[in-house]
C-alpha cells in the first residue's frame, strides 16, 4: 500500500503542475525554439522547458512523505537536485537564446552533487567475494572515485538521451521499475519508496512528452532524472553487492549507457569534446535510417526492457 500511494500521490503532482508550468513558460518565452541548422532540434514548434520543476517538486514531496526517514543522504539527495536543477536551468535558459552553456561549470556542479552524497554516507564501499563469502572493502579513495564516478556517468547519459520526444522519460521509468524490483528482493524500504516515485514523475511527465511533446524537461530534468536513478542503484543494488550483482544495475542502465559510450569514444576519437552536442546517439542515427520518432522511442525502450529483465534474472539467480 504504501508503494502505491507513493506512485499515486508523484504522478497526481506531476500530472497537475505541468499545464500551469507549461503557461507560465510562454509567458516567460522560457521556450526550447526549432532551429532548422540545427539536426538535434527536430520539433517544429516552441516547447516549453518547465517540466523540470513539477519532476524535482513531485519527487522530493513524495520521498520525504513516505520514506519515513531524514538522514544526511536526504539532506545531500535534495541538495545534489537542487545544484542540478540550478545549473540545468542556466544551460536551459542559454538555449531559450539559441546560446550552448559552457561545459565546465555543469560538469563541476555535477561532480559537486556527487561529491555531497558520497560525503552523506551513500557510497559504493565494496563487495562479497563469491568464492570466500567475505566482504571486500574497497580502499577510501577507489570507494570515493567509482562513486563520483558512477554518479557523474549516469546523470551525463540519462542527460545525453533526452533528444527525442518520450524517450529519456520512458527509458528512466524503465530503468526505476526495475531498481524498485531490485530493492524490494534486498528489503530496502527507502530505496523502494525513490524508485518508485522516480516511476510516478516519468509516467506523468511522459503524458505530456510522448510524440508530439507539449513540454520537455530540458537539461534541468534530465540531469536530475540521472542522478536520482544512479543515487537508488547506490542506496539499493550496489549496496553489499556481490560481483554477479555489480552488473543489475548496469544492465538496467543498460541503453543509455552503453549507446553513450559509444557516443563519447567516438568523440573522443574524432577529437571533439564528449561535451559537445551533435547527433550521434541511436536515436538519431535510427531516425537518419527511415524510422520515426515513436518507432525509435518503441525500439530503444523494447531494448531497454530485454536488458532490464537480463538484470532481473540476475537477481533471481544471485538469491
Amino acid at each position: 500500500m504504501l508503494y502505491v500511494l507513493s506512485f499515486l500521490v508523484s504522478f497526481s503532482i506531476v500530472y497537475f503542475l505541468i499545464p500551469p508550468l507549461g503557461r507560465l513558460a510562454f509567458r516567460l518565452d522560457f521556450v526550447d525554439k526549432p532551429r532548422k541548422d540545427v539536426e538535434r532540434k527536430i520539433h517544429r514548434e516552441p516547447i516549453p522547458l518547465t517540466a523540470s520543476y513539477a519532476i524535482f517538486i513531485g519527487f522530493f514531496i513524495t520521498y520525504l512523505a513516505f520514506a519515513r526517514e531524514f538522514s544526511m543522504e536526504t539532506i545531500a539527495l535534495f541538495a545534489g537536485g537542487v545544484l542540478l536543477l540550478t545549473i540545468g536551468t542556466i544551460d536551459d535558459w542559454y538555449k531559450t537564446k539559441g546560446k550552448d552553456f559552457p561545459a565546465l561549470p555543469k560538469m563541476i556542479v555535477q561532480v559537486s552533487a556527487a561529491v555531497l552524497v558520497y560525503l552523506s554516507g551513500n557510497a559504493f564501499t565494496g563487495f562479497y567475494n563469491p568464492f570466500s563469502g567475505d566482504y571486500i572493502v574497497l580502499p577510501v579513495v577507489l570507494s570515493f572515485l567509482l562513486t563520483i564516478i558512477w554518479i557523474f556517468g549516469v546523470t551525463t547519459v540519462i542527460n545525453f538521451s533526452d533528444g527525442m520526444d518520450g524517450l529519456a522519460g520512458a527509458l528512466t521509468a524503465i530503468s526505476a521499475v526495475t531498481l524498485f524490483i531490485v530493492a524490494l528482493a534486498k528489503g530496502q524500504s527507502s530505496s523502494a519508496v525513490m524508485a518508485i516515485a522516480l516511476v510516478g514523475v516519468t509516467i506523468a511527465y511522459l503524458r505530456y512528452n510522448k510524440p508530439p511533446a507539449k513540454i520537455f524537461m530540458g537539461d534541468a530534468g534530465a540531469t536530475f532524472l540521472g542522478f536520482i536513478l544512479a543515487v537508488i542503484a547506490l542506496d539499493g543494488a550496489f549496496k553489499q553487492a556481490t560481483v554477479l550483482s555489480l552488473f543489475i544495475p548496469i544492465l538496467a542502465l543498460g541503453v543509455p549507457i552503453f549507446d553513450n559510450i559509444f557516443v563519447v569514444v567516438k568523440r573522443f576519437i574524432q577529437g571533439k569534446s564528449i561535451y559537445q552536442a551533435d547527433a550521434t546517439q541511436a536515436h538519431y542515427r535510427l531516425l537518419r535510417a527511415g524510422l520515426s520518432q515513436k518507432q525509435v522511442v518503441a525500439v530503444l525502450c523494447l531494448i531497454s526492457v530485454c536488458l532490464s529483465l537480463s538484470s532481473i534474472i540476475l537477481l533471481l539467480i544471485e538469491t
